[in-house]
């Protein structure tokens, strides 16, 4: 779960840094779970979740289920802003704050 964390968190920011405006897409984790149900957050709120996951990534379960997210909701989350150029820079100046 961290690793693939880590590796979505990554993603995220390095599309974030283009200056091209390609989005930078992840590999589709081989997850099988029942995602929670549809949580609508923004590229900050998720740039937050993703520092809080990386400050302390032994509460990650816990971090994310404060916000109504599992693993896999998250990683879909972050998957969906890397493909937008300005969500993925919103999150990685969000990232970068809560760092």
């Amino acid at each position: 779960m961290k690793a693939m964390i880590a590796v979505l968190i990554s993603a995220a920011l390095l599309a974030g840094c283009q200056n091209e405006g390609t989005a930078v897409k992840a590999d589709e984790p081989a997850v099988e779970t029942n995602a929670a149900a549809e949580v609508n957050l923004t590229p900050e709120q998720l740039g937050e979740v993703g520092a809080q996951i990386a400050k302390n990534p032994e509460n990650a379960k816990s971090i994310l289920e404060a916000r109504g997210l599992n693993e896999a909701s998250f990683e879909k989350a972050v998957r969906e802003v890397t493909e937008d150029p300005e969500a993925s820079k919103k999150y990685a100046e969000a990232y970068k704050q809560h760092s």
